[in-house]
């Protein structure tokens, strides 16, 4: 009976303990660190067409744009 309730308390022990162990979740790279404008913010090749970086009223006119995509009248009618 003591080596059972040892073994549940050494149990326990590992569980509570086991989240004392959090690793760093910052990012490793310098990118997305720094604050920057939305319409700067393209880094890679997947940006939308017809948006260019650094144009604000190009990236404002794609938000809207997909912003309809998710308008549910629109859909309906």
């Amino acid at each position: 009976m003591k080596t059972i309730s040892f073994s549940m308390m050494l149990v326990v022990a590992s569980v509570l303990l086991s989240g004392c162990g959090e690793r760093d979740q910052s990012t490793t790279t310098k990118r997305g660190l720094v604050d920057e404008k939305a319409w700067n913010g393209a880094h890679n090749e997947f940006v939308a067409k017809g948006w260019s970086k650094g144009d604000k009223t190009s990236w404002e006119n794609q938000v809207r744009v997909r912003g309809q995509y998710q308008n549910e009248y629109l859909k309906t009618n």
